[in-house]
């Protein structure tokens, strides 16, 4: 319940007016084949109504002035990236790694021209977290951001980018104001998805630390398994953000002509929130650690109260069978061998050292 509380709280705090899927095959978005998701010249800031194949498009921008294109793909082949990579000049370094994917994040020019490489991460709900839960899905982004062009490729089944060219459509002064306005826009999307997505393990986080601490007895031998993949998937969460840190300071900085001093400002902003997010998942590493040294410590705590009811067990056996060892050696010459009541004596003596030992050791909690 209380999990379920947190889930539809978080839910609620996200963008309602952003849709969450786009269909690809919308023919808006997809006229242009399978790789190509969409193809779009912005001139002033507003685009430009049609559709246009690649090369009409930047033949357009180029012959108007002033504006910019702006080509979508989704997991192109190299086949497929050929024309485009040709069309723009674009190095065959970048074009490489934009096909070929799982790169770090990073920002590299090439003459006049910013290849930058974005970690898409999302959340994926789960009921229960198990050893074997998958926690953070991973994707890629890559820009590549020219004097009149903006071409990205996308890898992964999320973090698409409709939505986000919807709402910069919506805002024609921000558009205006060239290709860096783009690369700043899909920057501040995927830190906002790294904040949603911490936000989200951190539940998870307090959900593992709930239960371990309520298992006072602590049997949670499970747990440990569960902690570790917590863990590691936290780690995969740190892959895609630790090193955007570097990019961002390159792109809020004066050093790249390619872009507007106006968007400088607001990629310290997106900067600003890579940083809380650095700190949000350092301090859920050492928190989950914390989890696992209590959990572990609680364990050990358990085995040992085991291990002294074990031994207080075997101090009160030993007293009957010593005696008992001792009256079954069959000598003649034994303590009231011959008596009538040396039978019932013994086994009292037995008895009564037996009470005394285990009230001892229950007095002192071993029992």
């Amino acid at each position: 319940m209380i999990r379920s509380f947190r889930r539809a709280v978080r839910l609620s705090r996200e963008r309602p007016t952003l849709p969450t899927k786009v269909d690809l095959s919308h023919p808006a978005r997809s006229p242009l084949g399978n790789a190509v998701v969409n193809c779009a010249v912005y001139l002033q800031g507003h685009r430009s109504p049609g559709r246009l194949t690649t090369d009409e498009a930047i033949e357009l921008v180029r012959k108007r002035r002033g504006g910019f294109v702006w080509i979508g793909l989704h997991e192109p082949t190299a086949a497929e990236f050929e024309d485009i990579a040709e069309l723009f000049g674009l190095h065959p370094l970048a074009v490489e790694d934009a096909v070929n994917a799982h790169q770090r994040p990073k920002l590299e020019q090439y003459d006049d021209t910013l290849f930058t490489v974005l970690k898409t991460v999302r959340y994926v709900e789960h009921e229960r977290l198990t050893a074997n839960s998958e926690v953070v899905e991973t994707g890629e982004i890559m820009v590549f951001t020219g004097k009149d062009f903006v071409v990205t490729v996308r890898h992964g089944g999320h973090g698409s980018l409709g939505p986000l060219r919807e709402k910069l459509e919506s805002e024609p002064e921000q558009l205006a104001k060239g290709p860096s306005a783009v690369l700043h826009a899909i920057a501040d999307q995927v830190v906002d998805q790294y904040l949603d997505v911490a936000a989200a393990v951190r539940d998870d986080i307090d959900d593992i630390e709930t239960a371990v601490f309520a298992d006072t007895r602590g049997r949670g031998a499970a747990y440990p398994g569960q902690i570790y993949q917590l863990k590691r998937e936290l780690l995969e969460l740190r892959r895609a953000v630790a090193p955007l840190d570097r990019p961002l300071e390159q792109l809020s900085e004066g050093g790249l002509a390619m872009i507007d001093p106006d968007i400088r400002s607001y990629f310290r902003d997106v900067a600003d929130h890579l940083s809380r997010v650095s700190g949000e998942i350092n301090g859920y590493d050492s928190l989950i650690d914390s989890i696992l040294q209590a959990n572990l410590s609680q364990v050990t705590v358990a085995q040992n109260e085991d291990m002294r009811k074990i031994t207080a067990w075997a101090a009160i056996l030993a007293v009957p069978t010593m005696v008992c060892g001792v009256y079954g050696m069959n000598f003649d010459h034994m303590p009231e061998l011959h008596w009538r009541f040396g039978y019932p004596l013994v086994i009292g003596v037995m008895l009564v050292a037996c009470f005394l030992i285990h009230r001892g050791f229950r007095r002192n909690g071993w029992l």
